[in-house]
């Protein structure tokens, strides 16, 4: 039996959720459909998702037509969850987009279909609420042609558009209209196809164009539309007939070496970790040793694989099938399972967080509970970065927006028992160093009050490159434990600037170093005192990788997203001041009908501001989106990262306290 893992991506409240319960009712996994508004969805499982009525964490459902396993993950559709959809792509071998016919081509819905197409990954679009008043057949048509896939076509029409009773009806071999548009379509990609249709269009069978759409679409080439409604069940099963018409099912040697991807880890009931994972290669059995990462493996204690509609325990999981793992304790997002995958579907295809926030609890008492909460969380979620400020005594988390936040603080609350509060997100910077600054401090000096010598020269790398750690020393002039404590806490240290934000984009040498060897007293132990240890290298590390940084100098750079703004052409020049007010940047404007099209570039900060105004501002009409593009340096007042009134120290002069306070030798800071 063949097996197709597809996912379902939409913009917020398209429908999607509604959709895969109908799926799963017409394949006869579920007998009855799940309401969203009742949260009674077999997907939405968690007691948050049922009490929103959004999708907040990806989940897999299983269901069987004809000889093909379908493995259907729903995602989130709401934008603070996009690393939920990031994940996902990474395993799929097709997609279906819903649409609303009713609000059209959204935000959204542009951000999934542009990433989808550079993918390359085959994709249909199914144009849901049909039934819906205001739902209109040829402006949501033209619309997707325009705004998502220029190279589609619709597989069907709509009977009734806009009322309870609408139906679609599929295209077929007797629809001239549609035969003749498939082939121009098809002749657009396909030298073969346009010499026919050049000769004689009539010459080719109706067949032979069916083959041609499932290749092409196949190939990401093009994206057929379907028309329908989740609720009333309208050409659902013309969609169930395309998945398995037209999606390219997996492809994997089962007996070939181990190859999978790790796209969510979840936490079973007694707290044990579960890996889902996306098989592309060879087979992985219970009991078997699996590499996870370059110095790290795990022995698979039992494995379920998605199905026959559900989720069963299985002696074994193959290539192309999706399964959940047990007793990979070191399991992390990401992580290959075996060999790793180098294709272009692997890595981040959209923008990172570009907020933070501070999260605290409300009982002094449960900080080191709300550690443990995060960490957990982190591991489901990488993207919110958990960091903790030893300075600071503060743990602080990316977001993506404002909802996040709240379900972060609603999970907190009740699957953790940890009620918190979070201080004023605020936009993420970073540092850049400016120049080249070196510094070391001696062993056995005056200013030195650790047994060791370090010396690093800090100095500019090109955009994008994060930070590089090398050795201006050589490999054994000291233990490699002690070089390793140094590139660890230089790493660890540049996560504060001299403005307290993170330092990227260069490159950190090693230029000094020099231990006090293992020594003791006649006939004693080892003593620290006499003898340098890990802690004198992460002790003294800090200090001077700061006074390196200060001379070297830092430019604090905000993160700048790129828009793109479809406002009515009658509120253009209203609009043209208040992006001016916000710092945005109009780079082009082209006049599309009645509309206009403005792209530029805008301060994430400013972000929010666009999006609460333009409503207003375009009487409803307006479409903003927005991606995270590049950083560039902070023109006016330099912003530092916010800091608690009870710490106004800086990280340099806080550093240098320590070590007055220390007045000797000591294992932490």
């Amino acid at each position: 039996m063949r097996t197709l893992n597809l996912g379902i991506l939409a913009h917020v409240d398209a429908g999607k959720t509604s959709l895969t319960e109908r799926l799963l009712h017409a394949a006869g996994v579920i007998d009855e459909i799940g309401s969203v508004d009742d949260g009674s969805t077999q997907t939405d499982s968690l007691a948050l998702e049922r009490q929103r009525g959004i999708t907040i964490k990806s989940a897999v459902a299983s269901f069987v037509v004809d000889d093909v396993t379908v493995n259907l993950i729903d995602t989130p559709g709401h934008p603070d969850f996009i690393a939920e959809v990031e994940r996902v792509l990474n395993v799929l071998d097709g997609a279906v987009l819903v649409v609303s016919a009713v609000e059209g081509v959204q935000a959204q819905s542009r951000v999934l279909m542009r990433t989808l197409r550079r993918l390359r990954i085959p994709t249909l679009v199914f144009v849901n609420k049909i039934d819906r008043g205001g739902a209109q057949y040829e402006r949501v048509v033209r619309s997707i042609t325009e705004k998502l896939a220029p190279a589609s076509i619709s597989m069907g029409s709509v009977l009734g558009m806009g009322t309870r009773g609408a139906l679609s009806v599929p295209y077929g071999a007797a629809d001239a209209g549609f035969t003749s548009g498939l082939v121009g379509l098809l002749a657009d990609h396909d030298d073969a196809f346009l010499t026919a249709y050049v000769d004689d269009e009539a010459t080719l069978p109706y067949l032979r164009l069916r083959a041609g759409l499932a290749a092409q679409t196949g190939q990401a080439l093009v994206h057929p539309l379907f028309f329908g409604s989740a609720i009333t069940g309208a050409g659902v099963d013309a969609l169930i007939a395309g998945i398995t018409e037209l999606l390219p099912a997996a492809e994997g040697d089962a007996d070939g070496p181990i190859s999978g991807t790790v796209f969510k880890v979840e936490r079973g009931p007694a707290g044990e970790k579960i890996a889902c994972v996306r098989m592309f290669s060879g087979t992985v059995r219970v009991r078997d040793r699996l590499r996870l990462r370059e110095d790290e493996e795990g022995k698979v204690t039992a494995i379920s694989v998605f199905e026959h509609g559900s989720d069963l325990s299985r002696d074994s999981v193959a290539a192309g099938q999706i399964g959940r793992l047990w007793g990979l304790g070191d399991i992390r997002i990401g992580d290959p399972i075996g060999m790793p995958r180098t294709t272009v579907s692997d890595g981040h295809h959209f923008s990172p967080p570009t907020l933070e926030t501070i999260v605290a609890p409300c009982r002094p008492t449960d900080r080191g509970a709300l550690h443990l909460a995060l960490t957990q969380l982190a591991e489901q979620d990488p993207l919110i970065n958990l960091r903790q400020d030893d300075l600071r005594q503060e743990t602080s988390v990316s977001l993506y927006g404002e909802v996040q936040k709240e379900v972060i603080q609603a999970t907190l609350a009740e699957d953790f028992g940890v009620d918190v509060t979070f201080r004023e997100t605020t936009t993420i910077h970073i540092e850049r160093p400016v120049g080249t600054g070196a510094a070391a401090e001696i062993l056995h000096t005056e200013s030195n009050p650790f047994l060791a010598t370090v010396g690093l020269r800090v100095e500019p790398a090109p955009i994008d490159t994060g930070v590089e750690f090398r050795l201006g020393v050589e490999l054994g002039s000291m233990p490699f434990s002690f070089i390793k404590a140094v590139e660890e806490t230089v790493r660890e240290t540049l996560n504060q600037g001299l403005y307290g934000w993170q330092v990227t984009d260069c490159t950190v040498t090693l230029t000094h170093s020099g231990y006090a060897a293992r020594q003791s007293h006649s006939h004693g132990v080892f003593d620290k005192s006499m003898s340098s240890t890990a802690g004198d290298f992460r002790n003294l590390t800090p200090l001077v990788l700061m006074s390196a940084l200060t001379r070297a100098g830092t430019r604090v750079h905000e993160p700048m997203h790129r828009f793109h703004l479809d406002l009515p052409a009658d509120v253009f020049g209203s609009v043209l001041p208040v992006l001016a007010r916000l710092r945005a940047v109009p780079q082009t404007s082209v006049t599309r009908g009645s509309s206009y099209l403005v792209e530029g570039e805008i301060p994430a900060a400013s972000v929010h501001g666009l999006e609460r105004q333009l409503p207003s501002l375009t009487s409803g009409e307006g479409v903003l989106e927005c991606a995270f593009d590049h950083y560039r340096p902070v023109r006016g007042t330099i912003p530092t990262r916010p800091r608690s009134d009870h710490d106004p120290l800086d990280r340099r002069e806080y550093l240098l306290r320590v070590v007055r306070r220390v007045g000797g030798r000591g294992e932490g800071a």
